[in-house]
């Protein structure tokens, strides 16, 4: 047997079990558990991406320099969020604001429960 036939993915196996990682994923923030949800939220969202470079688009079979790439922009887009999450994620600031943010944010603090985006 040769080299190139020796390693055979099982592509229906990975698809399974990225949806079961799927169906974690969304009954983990069902439980209302702020860790549970920020582990099924982002930890198994890593893990997934993780798969799906990997097992389907081969990025460890790319040249190095491809993966140097790919890093690199990852690394970026961390820093350009970083840089900007302080500012963007506020309420308000000088000369703007969310009022859909400061609507959801007087509504939970009223103990108001309601639908995505919906004002009574």
């Amino acid at each position: 047997m040769s080299d190139e036939h020796a390693h055979h993915t099982n592509y229906v196996k990975i698809w399974a079990i990225l949806l079961v990682l799927l169906v974690i994923s969304v009954l983990g923030p069902m439980l209302e558990i702020r860790v549970v949800t920020l582990i099924t939220a982002f930890g198994i969202a890593c893990v997934k991406a993780y798969m799906v470079v990997k097992n389907f688009m081969h990025l460890n079979l790319a040249p190095r320099f491809v993966t140097y790439i790919v890093v690199t922009s990852l690394i970026f887009m961390l820093l350009f969020f970083a840089g900007t999450a302080p500012d963007v994620m506020q309420h308000e600031g000088s000369g703007w604001e969310k009022p859909a943010w400061k609507q959801a944010a007087a509504d939970h603090a009223a103990g108001v429960t309601g639908g995505h985006g919906e004002h009574h």
